[in-house]
């Protein structure tokens, strides 16, 4: 299955999963982020986006039209389960999730003022050097997330969940 074809929702005990799916290009939806717990909550969420529900409740993962039941709790064997699943779990070319908040992640140069949710702007004049914080390396492409504003840069972070994934 085609990464973009799929869309997941993480229940709340997979919190750092839904870091590494974001991080490999899947639109992982967060129940916690979305301020959801109870099942019957999860369950509706998933059929109403159309997702794939991931969960370690095995009641849950039985009650939902389509999900995924993982049985570990270590990150890297749930990755494994994911895989052995037929999921992608490689790193693209650029970010293109938010590994915060799900939203979308574009080249810094392609954010247009005043398409950030959450009010931030880009420079009035276009010179979005200008606006890159100075935490983010010289070298480095920067990238920012539409809906939350964040940052992302292609650094060790990117370079270390790449090596996770290749472990696999």
């Amino acid at each position: 299955m085609a990464r973009d074809d799929r869309r997941f929702l993480l229940d709340v005990m997979l919190g750092k999963l839904a870091t590494y799916l974001r991080m490999c290009g899947y639109d992982a939806a967060y129940a916690l982020d979305r301020g959801i717990e109870d099942d019957d909550a999860i369950r509706a969420l998933t059929e109403n986006e159309d997702r794939t529900l991931l969960t370690r409740d095995a009641q849950l993962a039985e009650q939902a039209d389509d999900s995924l039941l993982l049985t570990e709790r270590d990150i890297e064997d749930q990755l494994r389960e994911l895989r052995a699943a037929g999921v992608d779990l490689s790193l693209p070319d650029k970010p293109q999730r938010c590994s915060a908040c799900n939203g979308e992640v574009v080249s810094a140069g392609e954010v247009e003022l005043g398409e950030l949710s959450d009010g931030a702007e880009v420079d009035i004049d276009g010179d979005i050097d200008a606006d890159v914080p100075e935490h983010v390396p010289d070298d480095a492409e920067p990238y920012r997330c539409r809906d939350c504003g964040q940052w992302f840069w292609k650094g060790s972070h990117w370079d270390d969940v790449r090596e996770t994934l290749a472990a696999l």
